[in-house]
This record gives C-alpha cells, sequence and structure tokens, in this order.
C-alpha cells in the first residue's frame, strides 16, 4: 500500500504535467489519459477497470449501473485552435457510451460530456466511408454537439443532464 493517496498523487501529476507542457511545449505522455480516467471515475461514479479491458475502460455505478463506458480526455491549451480530436472510439468492441472530460491548460476538468453508442455510431455514419469513420476519429466539438453536457466545474456534479439536443 502506498503513503500517498491516488487523488493526491494525480493531483502531483496535474502539476507536473502542466509545468512540462508550459515549459517544452510538448504534453507529457500519459498522464493525461490517467487524469481524465481518474476524473470521470470521481466525478460521474463510475468503477475503472483495473485490468485492461477490450472495449471500455469503466462500469457505472448509480444512474449507469452496468454501463460499459469508454472514457477520452484532452487537454484544451488553446481554445481557439479548431479541429482538434478524441482518441481513436473502438467501434468494433463492446461498449455502451463514451465520456468526453475537457481538461484546461493545468489539466484540471471543467467539462464532462457522455454520448450513448447509437449517437456515436450515427454521427460517424454521416461521414460515409471516410478514412476518419474506418477508424473511428471525431472531433471534440462534434462530441460536443451529440453528447450531453454530464458535468461542469462550475455545477459540480449532474444533478440534471442538460441536453443540447432539445428545445427546452
Amino acid at each position: 500500500m502506498s503513503v500517498y493517496s491516488v487523488d493526491k498523487l494525480i493531483s502531483e501529476a496535474r502539476k507536473v504535467a502542466a509545468e512540462y507542457k508550459r515549459a517544452t511545449g510538448k504534453p507529457l505522455p500519459g498522464v493525461t489519459t490517467e487524469v481524465c480516467l481518474h476524473d470521470a471515475a470521481r466525478f460521474l461514479d463510475l468503477d475503472l477497470c483495473q485490468q485492461q479491458t477490450a472495449g471500455y475502460d469503466a462500469i457505472g455505478r448509480g444512474q449507469r449501473d452496468g454501463l460499459k463506458i469508454q472514457i477520452k480526455g484532452r487537454a484544451i491549451f488553446d481554445e481557439n485552435k479548431t479541429g482538434q480530436r478524441i482518441g481513436q472510439l473502438k467501434l468494433e468492441q463492446e461498449w455502451e457510451s463514451v465520456v468526453l472530460v475537457l481538461l484546461d491548460d493545468d489539466l484540471e476538468a471543467y467539462e464532462i460530456y457522455e454520448a450513448s453508442r447509437k449517437d456515436i455510431e450515427e454521427a460517424i455514419d454521416d461521414k460515409d466511408e471516410s478514412s476518419r469513420r474506418k477508424r473511428g476519429v471525431m472531433s471534440v466539438a462534434k462530441f460536443k454537439i451529440i453528447g450531453q453536457l454530464a458535468w461542469t466545474r462550475e455545477d459540480g456534479t449532474e444533478n440534471e443532464v442538460w441536453d443540447n439536443q432539445t428545445d427546452s
């Protein structure tokens, strides 16, 4: 058992990775992924898979009970930069939804979006047989359009999910 809690280690990793990015202009490999996994689990009540599992990273609890969830993340260092993409979506594998954790330049989560498998497959099918579809690639902007805002830094955990696809 470690002397340090995982929360404390993640906090320190955020600081080191953010400073590394500022000093070198390059991200510190692997840190964003671990921070996003940790934040998604903490803020959305997910149980992270201990073993690497094909297709999903966590199993939902509470309102997501039993759902197999892929977790993706993106650190947004320049909000004016367009065309930012999320990691490859594993369309051939077993999962029910994808969570996208957006981090600021200090690697602190500020928004988390969630999209169902059906919504993602429909959005990717809109691109026909492009090479992006075959690779399961999607932009952050597209994911935000098709997904639902599940958590924000300002409002905390989801009391009511905001749906950007309805008129209410």
